[in-house]
C-alpha cells in the first residue's frame, strides 16, 4: 500500500467534479468551502469540470476522465477534493489508465458517495490509499465536530503513524439545503449507537482488524464482481492483514439491498473479509416495503462467521468518520460504543 505525502499547508488541492457538477444555485456554498481550504493554507486549483451540471454530470464522461487523469498524474497536485458525489462516476472507470496510475506518485482522493466508486478502485487496483469522509461541500470552514476535524488530521499523518477515532455522540437526520442556506453547518440531534449482529444482543462486544476497503454500496456492490474491485484477489495480496469491508447505502430499497448483498455473497466477497461495517442507512426508511434494511442485513449476512457492525458513522447521515481505504484498522465495539484505530502501514 502506498500512501500519498502528508497534506500540509502549502500543498495544492485540485477541485473537480468527477460525477455531479455544481449548478449556479450552489456556487455561494462552493466558494465558501474553497475559501475554507485557502484559509487552512492550501493552494486551490479549480478544474473545468466543476461549476456546471447537465444530465446529472459536470461534463461528458471523456472530458471528466481526462481532467481527473491529468490531476492524478500531476505531481504539483497533492490531493483531489470533488465537491460531492453523484450517480455516474462509474462511466469514468474504462477511461482511466489504471496501469499508468499504478506506477505514478499517489495523490489523495477525498470524499464519499459516488466518489468512492473511483477511490476504492484506486486503492484496490493501483495500491493508492484514499480517504472516505465528508465531501468538500459539507466542510464549512467553522466545522467543529471531532470526526470532521479529524479529516485533515488523517490526511496530514505520516506513513507508519496511527490515529484513533471514537464514534460520534449524535448524528443528523436531514442535511441542509446549501442553495438556500450556503452558510449552514451540521445539526446533530439523534443519539448514535453502533450495533452488531445479532441485533437483539444489545450488549454484544466485537473486535477485529484488517486493511480497510469500501464505500457506497450502491456502486461498490456492482463493482465487486468485476476486474475493478476484486476483493478475493485483494485479500490474497494483503493476506497477512486481511480485509475489513465498510459499506453505506444511499438509495437502495430493502429488497434491492437484499439482491445486492446476495450477489456479493455469491461472488465470494464476504468470504474475503475479517469483518463488515455498515453505516447508517441514508435511504428512505422502507421505500414502502415491510422489510427494513437492518432486517435485510441480518437475513442475508447473519450466517457469516465474521463480525458485522450496523449503524456506524459512515455515509449519508452525518457525521462521517474518516475511513482510509488501504490503512490497517483495529475495530472495537462494546455496549454500542465503538472506536477505530487506523495505521498507515
Amino acid at each position: 500500500m502506498r500512501y500519498p505525502s502528508p497534506l500540509v499547508p502549502g500543498c495544492t488541492i485540485a477541485v473537480t467534479a468527477l460525477s455531479a457538477g455544481v449548478p449556479d444555485t450552489f456556487h455561494a456554498r462552493l466558494d465558501l468551502v474553497i475559501q475554507g481550504l485557502r484559509d487552512r493554507g492550501f493552494k486551490v486549483l479549480e478544474g473545468h469540470c466543476l461549476r456546471e451540471s447537465a444530465d446529472h454530470v459536470s461534463a461528458p464522461a471523456a472530458v471528466r476522465a481526462k481532467e481527473l487523469m491529468a490531476f492524478l498524474l500531476d505531481d504539483r497536485v497533492d490531493a483531489i477534493l470533488p465537491p460531492w458525489g453523484g450517480e455516474l462516476a462509474m462511466e469514468l472507470l474504462p477511461l482511466l489508465d489504471l496501469d499508468i496510475l499504478r506506477h505514478a506518485k499517489p495523490k489523495w482522493l477525498v470524499g464519499f458517495s459516488d466518489i468512492s466508486t473511483i477511490s476504492s478502485v484506486l486503492t484496490a487496483r493501483c495500491g493508492w490509499a484514499s480517504l472516505h469522509c465528508a465531501n468538500l461541500m459539507q466542510l464549512h470552514p467553522d466545522v467543529t465536530d471531532p470526526l470532521n476535524r479529524a479529516i485533515f488530521s488523517l490526511l496530514s499523518l505520516p506513513a507508519g503513524e496511527s490515529l484513533t477515532l471514537q464514534q460520534s455522540s449524535c448524528y443528523e437526520v436531514a442535511s441542509a439545503n446549501y442553495a438556500k442556506e450556503p452558510e449552514a453547518s451540521f445539526t446533530f440531534t439523534e443519539p448514535t449507537q453502533w450495533t452488531a449482529l445479532p441485533v437483539d444482543d444489545a450488549a454484544k462486544s466485537v473486535a477485529f482488524s484488517g486493511r480497510l476497503i469500501g464505500g457506497c454500496l450502491d456502486t461498490i456492490g456492482l463493482l465487486s464482481g468485476t476486474e475493478y474491485l476484486n476483493l478475493p484477489q485483494m485479500k490474497a495480496q494483503y493476506a497477512q492483514d486481511g480485509l475489513i469491508l465498510f459499506l453505506e447505502n444511499a438509495e437502495l430499497s430493502p429488497t434491492a439491498m437484499a439482491r445486492m448483498l446476495m450477489t456479493m455473497k455469491f461472488n465470494g466477497v464476504f468470504d474475503a473479509v475479517n469483518g463488515v461495517i455498515f453505516g447508517r442507512d441514508g435511504s428512505p426508511l422502507s421505500h414502502g416495503k415491510s422489510l427494513s434494511h437492518a432486517q435485510v442485513i441480518e437475513q442475508v449476512l447473519g450466517d457469516l462467521s465474521v463480525p458485522v457492525i450496523l449503524n456506524a458513522d459512515i455515509g449519508h447521515l452525518a457525521p462521517n468518520m474518516p475511513i482510509m481505504n488501504g490503512a490497517v484498522a483495529d475495530v472495537q465495539m462494546t455496549n454500542g460504543k465503538a472506536w477505530v484505530q487506523q495505521t498507515l502501514r
